[in-house]
């Protein structure tokens, strides 16, 4: 069962990273408009977003209750954060620091038995 749990979060994951890759190529300067869309990197990202769909699928399959797709989702706001630092180079802000930890919070609070 932990596997699914695992699988789902590294799916969540993959997403993060599908989006980095996006906002990479949404920086970059194209001659036409179609070449935004035939760009490697959105062609890629779609393709790993077309994976995730599957992973989360075959994770809900293996026993993943609905009810915690929301709170390992929100976990995609730490991963992009973190990745945009390391690869995007962006600036942690006060406000970004503040809402991380608010979503870190969130999620120590579901996973608590009352």
């Amino acid at each position: 069962m932990i596997f699914y749990y695992i699988l789902f979060t590294f799916s969540v994951f993959l997403a993060s990273i599908a989006q980095i890759l996006l906002k990479i190529s949404a920086n970059k300067k194209y001659l036409s408009k179609k070449d935004e869309y035939i760009y490697h990197y959105v062609i890629f990202s779609f393709g790993i977003f077309l994976l995730t769909t599957f992973l989360t699928i075959f994770s809900f399959n293996g026993g993943v209750p609905l009810k915690y797709a929301p709170i390992i989702e929100s976990s995609q706001f730490i991963f992009v954060l973190i990745l945009g630092k390391i690869f995007l180079k962006e600036k942690l802000s006060k406000i970004k620091i503040f809402g991380t930890l608010l979503i870190l919070i969130g999620i120590l609070v579901f996973c608590l038995d009352f």
